[in-house]
């Protein structure tokens, strides 16, 4: 009996996740408020996870290595763009959650409209450049004659969708921060079934070859895009008013403040993982086909704990918005546990199938190996990265960018870069000395984070 009256008390929890969309995250307890949060946001990145998984998976089935090799290589120079896209995000869930704390619903919309500003003039002036620019991009990231010949376009439309990827990014960021995150969660699905469905039939049955994966991620955004700005628009409390689309001086000058360090640290993060490709490129697209599968696969199965890392984000924003830190605290070191649990299980999944996984994608057996090897070196990692993401996303979520972005700086360039180069060329580790310079930092970097976020100097921060 007692059993049953838990499970029933699940049941219910879940169902009141999905259906209430006027919850207040301050005023109930920490458990049932990371419960609440959490679970549409992990489903959430769960299926932005899909979108990498899905190309990968059609584009090695139907095209072949060059096909991924070229997926990799311009999917390293988007991450420039989902960098700032994310830095976006990060701004918007900042300050949209401390004014949903305040309880000033009218700013948070505002700030929206400002947000969606910024998004668009940000993918403009990054995407067109990088269209016409797009076949001397992939020579210089190490792409040989014929990767360049055959994958230039997929390249070219990726670089033009810019701006609906960082809408996509962005208006979640603002969707979580107000705690909508079911909204957030359901433009995503939409996105994903699109994508998904599109991938199989320009891929798999019209063989129109990496050119149909990018024009099933365009559309598949397009249309999430679309569903988000259809609810802002409509919704009562954060409706998107026309008046909130006015070029606001001041508040789009904070989000670029908050959103600079936040996407600083993505784009430092960016370029460290762009010299690790070109350090891969020196052996091969075989190497790079292989790290490529590999990635997405880690994407796939790490996502979900951005969404716990988001709902801390968001949870500390509100609480500090409603002036109960020490309680928003509490909440990001319990949501860090979890995720460090969640990860370590992640971690002995890729031990023990790590083969199996990747024999799904290529049966090439240099890939293979190349992709296992990727698969259980980088995992090694995983339970400190678990509680990295978690701390310093909730630094972020307190509008505290600069720290964490002399954080990556010295992570990713000052030890990253230069210990890849070197345990691969100089230790004659070749690209395994890349993976293994990869957890190295990500170690380091938590333990940063972790002493930072300790030391509360964060709340101090104005939003």
């Amino acid at each position: 009996m007692h059993s049953f009256l838990k499970m029933r008390k699940l049941i219910d929890l879940i169902r009141e996740s999905f259906l209430s969309e006027d919850a207040d995250f301050t005023a109930m307890s920490i458990n049932k408020a990371i419960f609440m949060l959490s679970l549409p946001m992990v489903i959430e990145m769960f299926f932005e996870a899909l979108f990498a998984l899905a190309d990968a998976f059609f584009v090695a089935r139907y095209v072949g290595v060059n096909g991924v090799a070229t997926v990799g290589l311009t999917e390293s120079v988007m991450t420039i763009v989902y960098s700032l896209a994310w830095g976006l995000s990060s701004a918007a869930t900042a300050i949209v959650a401390r004014r949903t704390g305040e309880k000033n619903i009218d700013a948070a919309s505002h700030a929206t409209g400002q947000v969606i500003l910024v998004s668009l003039a940000i993918g403009i002036i990054l995407g067109l450049p990088a269209f016409f620019g797009a076949q001397y991009i992939l020579g210089w990231m190490g792409g040989d004659e014929e990767l360049i010949a055959s994958g230039s376009w997929y390249a070219k439309l990726q670089f033009l969708s810019s701006p609906i990827a960082i809408l996509l990014f962005s208006l979640s960021g603002a969707l979580r921060g107000a705690g909508k995150a079911i909204t957030a969660m359901k433009a995503v699905i939409i996105a994903n079934i699109i994508n998904i469905a599109l991938d199989f039939t320009f891929v798999a049955l019209w063989h129109w070859g990496v050119e149909g994966a990018a024009m099933a991620t365009i559309i598949g955004r397009t249309f999430g895009v679309l569903y988000q700005l259809y609810y802002l628009l409509g919704f009562k409390d954060l409706g998107n008013k026309l008046a909130s689309l006015m070029p606001d001086k001041q508040v789009i000058l904070s989000i670029i403040k908050i959103a600079s360090g936040s996407a600083g640290q993505f784009l430092i993060q960016s370029a460290s993982w762009i010299f690790l490709v070109t350090i891969l490129a020196f052996y091969g697209s075989e190497v790079i086909a292989g790290y490529t599968i590999a990635i997405r696969v880690i994407i796939f199965a790490i996502l979900p704990s951005w969404g716990l890392a988001n709902a801390g984000a968001t949870l500390l924003g509100q609480n500090m918005g409603a002036n109960q830190i020490q309680k928003g605290i509490s909440t990001v070191w319990k949501i860090a546990i979890i995720n460090a649990a969640f990860m370590g299980f992640i971690a002995i999944l890729f031990y023990a199938f790590s083969t199996q996984i990747i024999v799904l994608f290529e049966s090439k057996p240099y890939v293979v190996a190349v992709g296992k090897g990727c698969l259980e070196i980088m995992s090694m990692g995983y339970i400190f990265f678990g509680i990295g993401m978690v701390i310093v996303q909730a630094i972020n979520g307190a509008g505290d960018t600069a720290v964490p972005t002399i954080f990556n700086l010295i992570c990713y360039w000052l030890i990253q870069i230069p210990l890849s180069y070197f345990m691969a060329k100089n230790l004659g580790m070749d690209y395994k000395g890349v993976f293994y310079s990869i957890i190295i930092s990500e170690t380091i970097w938590t333990i940063l984070g972790a002493w930072y976020f300790r030391t509360g100097r964060w709340q101090k921060t104005q939003v």
